[in-house]
């Protein structure tokens, strides 16, 4: 991914997309949102692109990651916290492109 405005965004609406779809939730469920980015993306703030799917209601906050030398570069990360209809059981995490490497066990494949 480029340190673009629009990669960013794109990649951030794939990420949030696929948490909503894979976790079936509506942006009402969504209480607030943290994002981070690796120190190698500072062209926009990915929380832009959630508000531009409509989460105007919702908290979000950006950060950036540790530089940790060897981590997996230009990384979106978002924590969501929800009030799902689902057990807590049933929520799928969603690692995309490079970053299924990081969770395997967990991530969306």
């Amino acid at each position: 991914m480029e340190d673009t405005p629009t990669a960013i965004a794109a990649a951030t609406r794939e990420l949030l997309e696929h948490l909503m779809t894979e976790n079936a939730l509506s942006a009402h469920e969504i209480v607030s949102a943290t994002f981070t980015v690796t120190p190698d993306l500072r062209a926009a703030f990915p929380a832009r692109a959630a508000r531009d799917l409509g989460w105007r209601e919702v908290p979000l906050l950006c950060a950036t990651e540790i530089g940790v030398p060897g981590a997996l570069p230009r990384c979106i990360r978002v924590l969501l916290h929800v009030e799902p209809g689902i057990p807590r059981t049933g929520i799928r995490h969603v690692y995309l492109r490079d970053a299924r490497t990081l969770r395997p066990e967990l991530g969306y494949s």
